[in-house]
């Protein structure tokens, strides 16, 4: 029900991060989650006197939310990974090729647009873990009644008679909605990662982020595991293993050098704000890096290279220090 007092704006913005984490899960995509909460939103505002608050504000929200994204899931294609569309390349016989749309991967979002960094620990990796890429990957797979009844009670708590409340169907069909998808999703393999607080990931990523702007590759391969993963969206080319991601980066990815990387907490990982090297002491946006680390190592190094999202994620636009001592000359 409404809180007494509350202005109606107000209780729709303390609902914007539950609604974006819940969109986002189920799109896929920062850009499509933001879209869709701002459509729920004006929805929501426009029918605010049929309200009335008749109903638990929660659950008319999320249903609105549910249908704005069941109506922007039309488009038969599904978000994926580099890694779910063909197999792993050498680099010596990699090719970019053409870039694919945006629409076609998962792509990344800033840790506290969706999910509570705040509370206890241990509610908070659980947290994480849900906006893993390979999670909200795995999760493109389920149809929308599936991914809702998924999302809603194994993520957000919701009990199944909460969800048909929501989804206005029975209970009955929501507990076969989930034995499905839990059917489907048990076909993934869920990745494992190191606490985002634990001293020796902290470590490993200020080692990484010393030898990346370094460019020393030796220390750099030193922290990878040997099964690491290197992707690049919107290319559709994957790396696997240290030697191919040093015969990158020493090759085609030599662009990297000189880089300088803001530190990020992104999908439930550790990550990266990539600005690339144009001019002395003048760096610009080139690829925001989610990094997944397990044992001590880096497993997974993934760039997404679309500068336009920097802004999304409340990043500077440049870093430039051109004509300050020390830097730049």
């Amino acid at each position: 029900m409404q809180r007494e007092g509350v202005p109606f704006e107000e209780l729709l913005e303390e609902s914007r991060r539950d609604l974006t984490g819940y969109c986002y899960r189920m799109l896929g995509a920062a850009s499509e989650a933001e879209d869709a909460v701002q459509e729920t939103m004006i929805k929501a505002w426009s029918s605010r006197d049929s309200f009335a608050g008749r109903s638990a504000l929660r659950t008319w929200l999320f249903r609105i939310a549910h249908n704005v994204c069941v109506d922007m899931l039309r488009s038969p294609q599904r978000r994926a990974r580099p890694m779910d569309l063909g197999p792993s390349t050498r680099t010596a016989d990699a090719v970019l090729g053409a870039p694919l749309t945006e629409s076609a991967f998962v792509q990344p979002i800033r840790n506290e647009r969706v999910i509570d960094t705040s509370g206890d620990p241990a509610v908070v990796a659980e947290a994480r873990d849900t906006i893993r890429l390979a999670f909200v990957a795995a999760l493109q797979h389920l149809p929308p009644l599936q991914r809702s009844a998924l999302i809603l009670c194994e993520v957000l708590r919701w009990s199944a008679a909460e969800v048909a409340t929501l989804l206005e169907v029975t209970t009955a069909s929501i507990n076969s909605a989930l034995q499905r998808a839990r059917k489907t999703m048990a076909g993934f393999e869920p990745t494992t990662s190191m606490p985002l607080e634990d001293p020796a990931h902290k470590d490993l990523l200020a080692r990484y982020l010393r030898a990346f702007e370094a460019y020393d590759m030796e220390v750099l391969v030193s922290l990878l595991r040997d099964d690491v993963v290197l992707s690049m969206p919107p290319f559709d080319l994957w790396l696997t293993g240290p030697a191919d991601v040093r015969a990158w980066f020493v090759g085609e990815g030599s662009v990297c050098e000189g880089g300088r990387l803001l530190p990020l907490d992104v999908n439930g990982a550790g990550g990266f704000a990539n600005y690339h090297l144009v001019e002395p002491g003048l760096w610009k946006p080139w690829a925001i890096q989610v990094i997944e680390t397990d044992g001590g190592l880096i497993v997974g190094h993934h760039n997404f290279l679309y500068p336009e999202m920097f802004e999304a994620f409340g990043l500077p636009p440049v870093i430039d220090e051109r004509g300050t001592p020390g830097r730049g000359e």
